[in-house]
């Protein structure tokens, strides 16, 4: 912990330095909602008369450095807002702090005129990076609740397992190799409602990004890609307030201004009670005795100074089922996760900007079973404990660097017991460590290099990487970028998770024998600016998935094995072309999104060590999603998805086992390649309206009737096989959501 706050005193002298050694002038300053006071994260801003620009960074904070003195027409402009311009006067080694505010678009989707050159976000030339605004994820049709996830998987390269899952398959990669971030910190388990919805709360949310691949230095641990979450701060204005009424749950959303700063609480909980009870009247069988989830979210901010400012951000969130499967066999399930984050912004100088955070996670999973008297229960726990320091500096119009570091405490508790008795019990507890370095080199005519190096340690079997990353982006005409990156990323956790219930998910890490995961991948990319708010955006992607450690199938009762004896180790690859195409501005507006993608996997244990397509391996993927002002107050959206069908093993022969050891009865032993054979292919519309207009004078309301699956399409969830006597075969579809399902909300906003 010295050496880390040795290393921040440095960077800070650093800072320093460079300031002083500036010949030139420079602007920096927040970007805020002019109603709300809220910061507006990576919006553009850039002088009109010359090529200096900028995009405010996670805190919105701007700076724009080695700027020759003269006289400058600010501009900012941000997605939804109306764009602002600003004269001033820039001197020679001077800095000038220019805060400044963006009046918001009376609705996101209005009738909206956007120059489609200069307001191109700075930020926007990284590579496989989409965003997605809260307001975006709400007016999308959504199956009984607004979700996040859900939103993510209308993206091209990120795939659902299912119409009962929210779990996110980027760019050929599992859910676990995704790391998932709520204001810088960690979430083990993002689910509600046993995987069906993500946990996060988009009332509360202000901004989502998500790295599909290729992703900066600035992140780690996890060899596939990034989703980056940050909380609303709370309007600094006035004191708000929203509450939604829904099918399944109801939200409340209250934020306000006070002396020092502004808070923001929101809270969301299941509203199924009264529909259960009246199934329970009717004896029902399979209805829960009891099954709600809630979640808090909560934050802070407190403003020490123009300069200093402390952020404090909380998460708590929880399901719980209660319910009598069959007679005596009885399930009492209760999972859940904990967040805190506190986080300090300091600006040093008109060029430098510094944060340090410090997180705190905690997933849990307690499920019991009682089955004929005998109880089998899991303890399962995870806590992350961490603090992480990051340096931004600008030394001239040419030079950027950012400089980090995280460490942290990480514990996992799983104990599994049977009729009371202990069966099964791991315990980890190890420290883990990484550094950062990201230069940033605009080498002129439109060239751009990021260069970075990353170096990552973990406690348990003290492994040691290191992982270089680069991207160039080269601006072939105004309106055109050519994108390239490389980089190496390595994964030190393997998730052990089922698809219809992700409540039991379990957490495992390296150790001696069992050593990390790592991968390259390779991104290459163009992003073309048309007329009439139209933006166009192609990517191809390599990657590589190797010495990737899995829960071993074959494995029967783990006790007494060593804990590298639980795994199997392999290997695995995965290729694409995404195709975006997107709108954002006119009446009509949404995106069009397609992707060929193959992914593979090879295990030694799993098909005689051939190489095959995992379940969510989907080779064409197509996403069309609009929104149409119909009028003043009615908005129309439509989202329709094309996949490939899944793959799956299909029975191709068998043979019956007269003798088996383990029983009196001959069984049917199925021999068939794994996963050779596909599912229908998939394809579904989701429709739906919003009406907007004034409740009782007081305050504004928004009305959504949604209908999923419109056209009632029996997509094929999976088959069941039964082997009759007579040696044929029956084979039962089991459908995902087969009729369409419609969705009533209304929020009112006061």
């Amino acid at each position: 912990m010295k050496r880390q706050f040795g290393l921040y005193t440095l960077f800070l002298t650093m800072a320093v330095l460079s300031a002083n050694a500036q010949s030139s002038g420079s602007i920096s300053g927040f970007v805020r909602d002019a109603q709300t006071g809220e910061t507006l994260l990576f919006a553009n801003v850039y002088l009109a008369e010359s090529p200096y620009g900028a995009a405010t960074n996670s805190d919105g904070f701007y700076v724009i450095a080695g700027i020759p003195a003269g006289e400058y027409t600010v501009t900012v402009s941000y997605l939804g807002y109306e764009t602002l311009s600003q004269r001033v006067a820039v001197k020679e080694s001077r800095g000038l702090r220019l805060d400044l505010e963006l009046a918001p678009f009376s609705f996101e989707f209005g009738a909206v005129t956007v120059e489609a050159d200069r307001l191109e976000a700075e930020d926007a030339r990284q590579l496989s990076l989409a965003k997605l605004t809260a307001a975006r994820i709400v007016n999308l049709p959504s199956i009984l609740e607004p979700d996040v996830f859900r939103s993510l998987q209308l993206l091209p390269g990120i795939k659902a397992a299912s119409d009962y899952s929210s779990g996110l398959y980027i760019r050929g990669g599992t859910p676990d190799q995704t790391l998932i971030l709520l204001d810088a910190t960690t979430v083990y388990n993002p689910s509600h409602f046993f995987g069906f919805f993500s946990t996060f709360n988009a009332d509360a949310l202000k901004e989502v990004r998500v790295y599909k691949g290729g992703y900066p230095a600035e992140f780690g641990g996890r060899i596939g890609s990034v989703v980056d979450l940050y909380n609303k701060d709370g309007n600094r204005r006035e004191t708000k307030g929203r509450v939604s009424f829904g099918i399944l749950a109801s939200r409340l959303l209250l934020e306000g201004p006070y002396s020092k700063g502004s808070w923001m609480i929101a809270f969301r909980r299941t509203t199924l009670e009264p529909l259960l009870s009246a199934f329970q009247k009717q004896d029902i069988q399979g209805i829960p005795n009891q099954f709600y989830f809630y979640d808090v979210n909560a934050k802070v901010n407190l403003d020490l100074s123009p300069n200093d400012k402390i952020s404090i951000a909380t998460y708590a969130g929880r399901d719980f089922l209660d319910i009598e499967v069959i007679e005596d066999t009885d399930i009492l399930l209760e999972y859940g996760n904990r967040t805190f984050s506190a986080r300090w912004t300091h600006i040093l100088s008109e060029t430098a900007f510094s944060g340090i955070t410090f997180t705190s996670s905690r997933y849990f999973s307690n499920p019991k079973f009682s089955i004929a008297g005998t109880n089998v229960t899991r303890d399962n726990t995870v806590d992350d404990f961490s603090l992480k320091a990051d340096l931004e500096l600008l030394f001239n119009s040419k030079h950027s660097l950012k400089l980090g570091t995280w460490t942290g405490l990480f514990k996992l508790r799983l104990l599994d017991r049977f009729d009371n008795l202990d069966s099964f019990s791991e315990r980890i507890r190890t420290g883990y460590g990484s550094a950062y370095a990201q230069h940033t080199f605009s080498a002129g005519s439109g060239l751009t290099l990021t260069s970075g190096l990353r170096a990552s340690y973990f406690g348990n079997g003290e492994y040691f990487r290191i992982e270089p990353r680069m991207s160039a982006d080269y601006r072939l005409k105004e309106n055109i970028r050519l994108q390239l990156s490389a980089g190496r990323y390595h994964q030190f956790l393997t998730l052990i998770s089922n698809e219809a219930f992700s409540g039991f998910d379990v957490w495992l890490t390296t150790a001696d024998g069992v050593p990390p995961s790592y991968g390259d991948q390779f991104v290459g990319g163009i992003k073309w600016l048309l007329p009439n708010g139209y933006q166009l955006e192609i990517e191809g992607y390599y990657r590589t998935m190797m010495a990737l450690f899995e829960l071993d199938p074959f494995v029967g009762d783990p006790a007494g094995l060593n804990y590298e004896e639980y795994f199997h180790f392999g290997s695995g690859w995965a290729s694409g072309l995404e195709i975006f195409l997107e709108r954002s501005v006119g009446r009509l507006n949404g995106f069009f999104g397609y992707s060929f993608s193959v992914t593979r996997r090879r295990f030694p244990t799993i098909d005689e060590n051939r190489s095959y397509p995992p379940k969510y391996d989907r080779t064409h993927d197509l996403k069309l999603v609009s929104s149409f002002e119909l009028g003043r107050n009615w908005n129309a959206t439509t989202a329709w998805s094309y996949a490939t069908g899944q793959a799956y093993t299909e029975p191709a022969s068998r043979y019956r086992l007269n003798d088996f050891p383990f029983g009196s009865e001959p069984i049917d032993a199925i021999v068939s390649p794994f996963n050779r054979a596909r599912l229908p292919d998939y394809h579904r519309l989701d429709i739906g309206f919003e009406r907007r207009g004034r409740f009782f004078g007081f305050a504004d309301y928004t009305f959504r009737f949604q209908v999923l699956n419109a056209y009632a399409r029996e997509n094929t969830w999976f088959y069941f096989f039964d082997f009759e006597d007579d040696d044929t075969v029956d084979r039962t579809t089991v459908p995902q959501i087969p009729v369409p399902i419609p969705n009533l909300s209304i929020t009112i906003d006061f």
